[in-house]
């Protein structure tokens, strides 16, 4: 799950790159978009409060999601114990798996 998770931006970091990787990724961020700078500022402290809790980056499935919306999973998640956590990653990259999944196999037919 670890090295799954290296390959994740922060939530609100800028994906450079023109692969395909990138490209998709900047497209489930779209909630970012035109967030306001409080609110950018607010899931920066929560990306460092989250790494400093849990040692890893704070991963969510952010296909669909606002930015307010994605701000307040942060937090939510936060309270949890490791374990609790644990599981909500494993379930957060099974759904980005499963949706590039999807995206692949509708750009290879």
């Amino acid at each position: 799950m670890e090295e799954a998770l290296a390959a994740h931006p922060r939530i609100g970091d800028r994906v450079r790159g023109g692969d395909r990787e990138s490209s998709w990724s900047r497209g489930e961020q779209a909630g970012m978009d035109g967030a306001a700078a409080d609110l950018r500022a607010a899931l920066v402290e929560g990306n460092r409060a989250y790494e400093a809790r849990f040692d890893r980056v704070f991963l969510i499935c952010a296909t669909g999601l606002s930015a307010a919306e994605m701000l307040a999973a942060l937090r939510a998640r936060l309270g949890n114990d490791e374990e609790t956590e644990r599981a909500a990653v494993r379930a957060e990259l099974a759904k980005i798996v499963d949706l590039r999944l999807r995206k692949l196999l509708r750009e290879d037919a």
